[in-house]
């Protein structure tokens, strides 16, 4: 069974001053979260205490104000930051769409790349010539899908991106904002999709800043202020 479940979960890392030849020009670089101090150091508690559980079927929107850790969250889920404290165990096959570039390379062509992405993500060879056309067609690329990557404007790359994260029915997607890509057409057929998934069993974390989009997309939503979790609730009760 399909299933995320964070139990008191945070993520705290030092700070670090940039400085220059002035005392007096020093920055400081802060992601989000809150600042603290762990004996001489200065640390950012990113996340802070975050609990929630999610089975198969649902949809989470991750609301917030910049820096509340959304982004962070969605890093956390995926295991590219490990938590500082707390439990994570999640059940299902896990994809994301953070940065549309990742996992392609810009001098192969867009069919190539699906190949690769589909290796990255522990496909079979099989699994990706079966879905090759499906992708091919749903992304709309026609006669540029054996045109180098690096030649795709920003939208024909993102079409392609959520094409293939979404082609084999990931089990559980994460998403940082939604695919602002194409034309009405492909933006209804990448919200059927969406629905799609998460009638097959999926769930989906969604991070944006859209309110009418959390509404219209997802089930749950959990708001971040700091890095901790200040409401949880059915979109339904917005």
């Amino acid at each position: 069974m399909t299933y995320i479940k964070l139990s008191n979960v945070n993520l705290a890392y030092r700070l670090f001053e940039k400085l220059t030849l002035s005392a007096t020009e020093r920055r400081r670089s802060v992601l989000g979260g809150n600042i603290g101090r762990s004996g001489n150091r200065q640390v950012v508690q990113a996340l802070d205490d975050v609990s929630f559980e999610l089975r198969a079927g649902d949809r989470l929107g991750l609301v917030g104000p910049n820096g509340a850790g959304k982004t962070t969250l969605l890093k956390v889920l995926y295991g590219i930051y490990q938590p500082s404290g707390g439990t994570i165990s999640i059940q299902g096959k896990v994809d994301a769409l953070f940065n549309i570039n990742i996992g392609f390379r810009p001098e192969a062509t867009g069919r190539r790349n699906i190949v690769l992405r589909g290796l990255i993500n522990g496909w079979t060879r099989a699994e990706i010539e079966k879905k090759m056309e499906e992708i091919i067609e749903f992304s709309e690329l026609g006669d540029f899908i054996d045109v180098p990557f690096k030649a795709y404007s920003q939208g024909m790359a993102a079409r392609l991106a959520f094409s293939v994260a979404t082609a084999l029915d990931p089990e559980i997607l994460l998403m940082d904002e939604w695919i602002g890509a194409g034309d009405a057409s492909f933006q209804e057929k990448a919200k059927r999709r969406m629905s799609e998934l998460a009638d097959k069993a999926g769930i989906i974390v969604l991070a944006s800043h859209d309110e009418s989009l959390i509404k219209r997309v997802c089930t749950k939503r959990l708001t971040l202020v700091g890095g901790k979790v200040k409401a949880l609730a059915e979109v339904r009760d917005f």
